[in-house]
């Protein structure tokens, strides 16, 4: 493949921050009143931004405007204090970035956090590495799977977005690199299913960080 660039998701793909964002958003929903929900639900309720998860996790009849304002608020709150407890990198995954920066390939991440929390943690657990850009979630874009970020990342990289593969491990992932004319590639060991992945047009499923360097090599 004639890439010169790989573009990851944050959560669930380059690092595992299920436990603290489940504890954090979990903290958030019963200060307000509202019962929280088993960590493994929230494989499910992340990925696609904070209006989709609040609309997932709180009860029917309780997702208007003001009350997933005030979980927003509190959340931001908790997950500030509590973002670096129990997060880490993917098993293989610093090998991996090892390996595609001595090959010159270039890196980005592009994720539906809270653009603050993205930088956040990349710059703890990432700053080994040089991404040439970071994007979150911001009010300035349209959250994925709306191809713009992916495509703002390749802007601003000049870099066409047919040199990229784009590794993440959500429908949403796989939706964005397609729409952006990245090639997408699925991460098993994160949130989400084969079935989804592939359901979603991953061209790849990887098991483990370091196969990806057979797709350069092929």
């Amino acid at each position: 493949m004639n890439v010169t660039s790989v573009l990851f998701d944050l959560d669930g793909t380059l690092l595992d921050t299920l436990a603290d964002l489940a504890n954090s958003w979990n903290r958030s929903l019963q200060t307000l009143g509202f019962p929280a929900h088993p960590v493994e639900a929230y494989r499910y309720f992340v990925g696609d931004g904070v209006q989709m998860l609040l609309e997932r996790a709180l009860p029917q009849g309780h997702r208007d405007e003001d009350t997933i304002a005030r979980c927003k608020v509190a959340y931001v709150e908790d997950y500030a204090k509590n973002w670096n407890r129990d997060t880490r990198l993917y098993e293989g995954m610093a090998e991996l970035l090892d390996s595609l920066t001595e090959r010159k390939i270039r890196l980005a991440v592009l994720s539906n956090k809270l653009h603050e929390f993205t930088s956040m943690c990349c710059q703890h657990y990432l700053a080994r590495w040089e991404f040439d850009v970071v994007l979150g979630q911001s009010s300035d874009r349209p959250r994925k799977p709306d191809p713009a970020g992916a495509l703002e990342v390749a802007r601003r990289m000049n870099e066409k977005p047919e040199r990229f593969i784009y590794v993440g491990d959500t429908a949403t992932d796989m939706q964005t690199a397609t729409s952006a004319g990245m090639y997408p590639v699925g991460a098993l060991w994160g949130f989400r299913t084969a079935q989804e992945l592939q359901a979603a047009g991953a061209r790849v499923l990887i098991k483990h960080p370091m196969e990806l360097l057979d797709l350069l090599e092929g």
